[in-house]
């Protein structure tokens, strides 16, 4: 499949690298030049190149950079045939993307994603953490294989995506549809706590929506005051024990 990434931070690099490894075509852009990811982007199997180049002629686009530069990159997909699926792997963080009233009121971030570009996404891959994506995980069939939760209105992008979510390493389970996507976000049980499929299922019919912002903050207030010392599995602890998990 030809994929395009826009965004190459810790998560569009870790998924770069790991669909060039199962076979398929990757470009990856940055908010820079294609030359200061080059090398990095060749040694996963990629090709770097500008995002307007990433998103022409792919057949699954993945968006993987900070909430709310959103709206800034509309223009990008015009061109995109609406059949190409495209992957929402944000999350909402007032502190970095400044206050925004309407995910604020309770509009699920996905959805006021999908009214900023002008088509609606498929969220997938946002429930994990970079260190997840990165090491955790497993070949098919394995006991104990870590579960993402993907979202989305359309049956063929939600199957597109699940297919690449195996292919990275990890049972994908439906989450229903984009305005169910709020039971995946910063928060609630199913937000990087590193569940098996049934697992994650349990934790999906536990999230509660008004509590999820409070657990999120008070996670942060927590991990930053920690100085960001705290390893792998004791953040995962925390965001259990915290959300309920």
């Amino acid at each position: 499949m030809k994929i395009g990434i826009v965004g190459a931070g810790n998560i569009g690099s870790t998924l770069a690298r790991k669909l060039a490894a199962s076979g398929h075509d990757v470009k990856l852009a940055n908010s820079k030049e294609p030359a200061t990811i080059r090398d990095i982007a060749r040694k996963m199997g990629a090709t770097a190149v500008t995002a307007d180049v990433a998103v022409r002629g792919a057949e699954m686009i993945i968006l993987s950079i900070p909430f709310g530069r959103y709206p800034d990159i509309a223009s990008l997909l015009h061109a995109v045939p609406p059949e190409v699926p495209v992957v929402d792997t944000a999350n909402y963080y007032p502190f970095r993307d400044g206050a925004i009233a309407a995910v604020d009121g309770g509009t699920p971030e996905s959805v006021w994603a999908s009214e900023k570009i002008g088509r609606r996404v498929v969220k997938a891959w946002n429930a994990a953490l970079a260190e997840t994506l990165a090491k955790k995980g497993q070949p098919r069939g394995l006991p104990g294989r870590i579960a993402i939760p993907v979202a989305g209105d359309s049956a063929q992008a939600k199957a597109m995506t699940s297919s690449l979510v195996d292919a990275t390493g990890f049972d994908a389970l439906d989450a229903g549809n984009l305005e169910d996507s709020w039971r995946q976000q910063p928060g609630t049980p199913a937000y990087c706590t590193d569940l098996t499929v049934d697992e994650l299922k349990f934790a999906l019919r536990r999230a509660n929506r008004s509590q999820a912002p409070a657990n999120r903050d008070a996670l942060l207030r927590e991990f930053t005051a920690g100085g960001g010392k705290l390893a792998h599995d004791q953040v995962v602890a925390r965001n259990r024990a915290v959300t309920g998990s």
